[in-house]
């Protein structure tokens, strides 16, 4: 229950923003660095024959500037960025994510660490993954997106990263982020909602994450919000991930331009008249341009966010929805404004959920809990998906 003033769906879980975290944000990552340097990796050697990320170079790396890189691994995408104690980015590197083979995922993970480690001295590296994660942060069990089943993808990356690393979900760490230093940061109850290739999600109450028995917890993209609807990439139907994401952007500009050509004139001109590329960062680009149809499509795939928002207030009674990843940064008007709702809660009149845009813009900065070996990174992305 989006509302528009008292409690807030704020833009966030992601990237780097107007608002650099400042001070709270640089003592934050100056402890998790130190945390990170001084946890001892595992000495189990590489494997023959696999491309390991080289060690940062010989000279020390200064105390006052230490630096981290940060590795988004998306749908489509695999970004990385070397982020300082104040949380500016100082160096980007970006990769097709090869999804269906778990072996060039990996390769394309230590690529990017290996290009950003040999411009830098880093003294640790955190993965973001669009999975499922054990609870204990090693495996990734499941990714509707990517080939991952059961994969130990953290023991895998260890072996050929030098420096100590973590793992976590992709929307667990933003939404961690958010509260920290973000959007959320006077949240007690927060929920995020990172808007991508699918829908991530990630939920503090009372200063911790909820990451449930599993650790497969605030999946709410996978959510069932049509019985017998569209088929969702985890196998089941009618997620809500395929109703309010790039990919259902991508489906319905794509079903337009094959019922109204005349309609969609604008958005196959934007695709060279090639269907497949039709994406949701064409659609988001037609409708920042004024395109009719693209907003009709933005504004149907916001009310579809806006309902999963209300189950979701109905169930948690946040302080505030922040809402990040790539397609949220279609902004406010497009996106935010149709998503807005009100919970009637008789006789108390309507209450308002605050739905705020993330702070980190489109990326995501990434902070474990104290007391666990934890990074701060931000990674600024783009909406290439």
């Amino acid at each position: 229950m989006p509302a528009t003033s008292e409690r807030s769906v704020r833009p966030g879980c992601g990237g780097s923003s107007g608002d650099a975290p400042g001070a709270p944000a640089a003592a934050a990552a100056t402890r998790s660095l130190r945390l990170m340097s001084e946890r001892p990796l595992s000495s189990t050697a590489p494997q023959s024959g696999l491309r390991s990320a080289p060690p940062p170079p010989a000279e020390a790396a200064d105390a006052r500037q230490r630096l981290a890189i940060g590795v988004d691994i998306g749908g489509t995408k695999i970004a990385a960025g070397v982020v300082d104690e104040a949380g500016v980015i100082i160096d980007l590197e970006r990769r097709p994510t090869p999804g269906a083979d778990v072996g060039r995922t990996e390769d394309a993970i230590v690529d990017v660490v290996a290009a950003l480690s040999a411009r830098h001295v880093v003294t640790a590296v955190g993965i973001g993954a669009a999975g499922w994660i054990s609870t204990d942060l090693a495996t990734v069990l499941f990714s509707p997106h990517l080939a991952w089943r059961d994969a130990p993808l953290r023991a895998a990356l260890r072996r050929r990263i030098s420096v100590p690393m973590v793992l976590d979900n992709d929307a667990n760490a933003a939404a961690w982020a958010e509260y920290r230093f973000g959007a959320a940061r006077d949240a007690s109850v927060a929920v995020c909602i990172t808007l991508g290739t699918g829908i991530g999600g990630g939920h503090i109450a009372n200063g911790a994450l909820q990451r449930g028995a599993h650790g497969v917890g605030a999946e709410f993209g996978h959510m069932t919000v049509v019985p017998d609807g569209h088929r969702c990439a985890c196998g089941n139907r009618g997620c809500w991930e395929t109703y309010a994401s790039g990919s259902a952007l991508a489906r319905d500009a794509r079903e337009l331009a094959q019922v109204s050509p005349v309609a969609a004139a604008e958005l196959m001109r934007l695709a060279g008249n090639d269907l497949n590329k039709l994406t949701g960062a064409l659609v988001t680009e037609a409708a920042r341009g004024g395109d009719q149809a693209a907003i009709d499509i933005y504004t149907t795939m916001g009310r579809w966010l806006g309902r999963g928002l209300a189950n979701l207030a109905a169930a948690l009674d946040p302080d505030v929805f922040v809402i990040g990843g790539g397609v949220s940064q279609a902004g406010e008007q497009l996106l935010l404004d149709p998503a807005r709702i009100k919970r009637g809660l008789a006789p108390h009149g309507e209450m308002g959920y605050p739905l705020r845009q993330e702070e980190f813009g489109g990326g995501f900065v990434y902070a474990m809990p104290e007391g666990r070996l934890s990074v701060g990174f931000v990674v600024g992305l783009d909406y290439k998906d």
